[in-house]
């Protein structure tokens, strides 16, 4: 058996469970099941490390005998979206067909947190002795928005741990991650941004549907969404790490595009007007987004409704935060006598320095393990567990070592889901230099 199919078998046991996580609720017997696999798979590493649980969140520690500097932390969750629609392999199969391991996990994010484990592992057989502390943390909840990676860094800090970085899922290795960019780029995540929900609502006396009135509720909620898309109150601004990024994709493009790009610094005004109108990815990564995703008026078919609401999913940039955002959208709301509620929301969490030495480190460590591809800085528009452990770590890196093609990409909570299993010796070996370099 070669080394690319040792691999694959492996995380076929873990996509074999179903890992789908839902809001506010714990199913024990799921994810238990799937920490027996994984202690079936990687023994070493709960025989070796200290292994703590916070209600299906798994954190373990892999003490130092010398503790020459502050720990490291990789991070891989569980969990699952739900797997609806109709696959070409079921998605809790694990199916094994021309060197593509197919399933719900694939990509995200079971395939990162083999290559973790599986890393540590190689390295206990190894009797490598690391100079500081490691851990591994993986949560259960990340896609509902759950506590597990809340629990986990406030225990951490509980103990006083200070992480000299940590490793998230977030950018990956992809060709050609915008039009024109010729080449293999490894996507190195330095900012989320921040997260929230707002509810817009609209109110009437309500009535009957055989004479409605005009501006009812639910037609002055739509005149309000419309405004909202064509006069966005959302500022576009390039910040370093996007100057960066586009300086460094751009020496990789031709024609006057790949110029702008590779003078972006001082080009910033004009990418802030073209981007937003050009590239929905871009644009994302530069400014704060909403988008409108559930509704409620009347429960009856016939009847006008008294009170009806549409919520807004938020993206907040660094430059617009939950004040801000909720200043300009108040505004739009009061010009169609509709009102706004905030449900929650966080402002964007610190950036990364790619000048840092942890930043470096992980450069140099693709450089080393995938030759070709080009290490670039880039701003997420996703969300990760990495934002809990702010107080922890000025390094919250967001990048998973594994390759995938624009297909693969899409298929993140869509159908279809799958990764080539010859990327995952690759993960494997990233992580092992990582910890070795730590």
């Amino acid at each position: 058996m070669n080394g690319d199919m040792f691999h694959a078998i492996r995380l076929k046991k873990m996509i074999m469970v179903d890992t789908v996580s839902i809001k506010d609720y714990y199913d024990k017997d799921k994810f238990e099941a799937f920490h027996m696999v994984l202690r079936e798979l990687f023994p070493l590493c709960f025989e070796k490390m200290e292994v703590k649980e916070f209600s299906g969140a798994l954190l373990l520690r892999w003490k130092s005998e010398s503790a020459k500097g502050d720990p490291v932390l990789l991070m891989s969750h569980q969990d699952v979206v739900e797997a609806s629609g109709c696959w070409q392999h079921p998605p809790f199969s694990g199916d094994i067909e021309n060197g593509v391991i197919w399933g719900r996990g694939t990509v995200d994010t079971k395939g990162s947190l083999y290559c973790i484990f599986q890393a540590v592992e190689e390295l206990l057989e190894e009797d490598f002795r690391p100079p500081v502390d490691i851990y591994i943390a993986s949560s259960c909840n990340e896609e509902t928005s759950g506590p597990g990676a809340a629990d986990t860094a406030a225990y951490l800090k509980s103990q006083g741990v200070r992480l000299q970085f940590l490793l998230d899922e977030g950018g990956m290795i992809k060709a050609e991650p915008l039009k024109g960019a010729l080449g293999r780029f490894a996507m190195i995540g330095c900012v989320e941004k921040g997260t929230g929900n707002f509810k817009f609502i609209a109110r009437s006396a309500g009535g009957h549907a055989s004479t409605p009135g005009r501006n009812t509720p639910l037609v002055r909620l739509a005149a309000f969404i419309l405004d909202v898309e064509k006069h966005s109150p959302f500022k576009a601004e390039m910040n370093s790490t996007s100057c960066e990024m586009l300086r460094r994709l751009g020496k990789h493009m031709s024609g006057p595009l790949g110029f702008v790009f590779r003078h972006s610094k001082g080009f910033s005004p004009l990418l802030e007007f073209l981007l937003p109108r050009v590239n929905r990815l871009a644009s994302a990564m530069i400014t704060t987004t909403i988008a409108f995703t559930t509704a409620k008026g009347s429960d009856g078919l016939n009847v006008l409704p008294q009170e009806a609401y549409v919520t807004g999913n938020i993206r907040f940039s660094h430059q617009q935060g939950v004040e801000a955002t909720f200043s300009a959208l108040k505004k739009i709301a009061a010009r169609h006598d509709v009102e706004v509620e905030m449900i929650e929301g966080h402002d964007a969490y610190p950036v990364v320095d790619y000048n840092s030495r942890a930043f470096h480190m992980v450069e140099d460590v693709i450089k080393e393990v995938f030759p070709s591809v080009i290490p670039v800085p880039y701003c997420m528009t996703g969300g990760t567990d990495a934002r809990h452990y702010s107080e922890l770590t000025e390094n919250a890196i967001r990048f998973a070592p594994l390759e995938i093609n624009e297909q693969q990409y899409k298929s993140i909570h869509g159908i279809d889901e799958n990764i080539n299993i010859d990327t995952l010796s690759k993960g494997v070996e990233f992580y092992k230099r990582i910890l070795s370099k730590a």
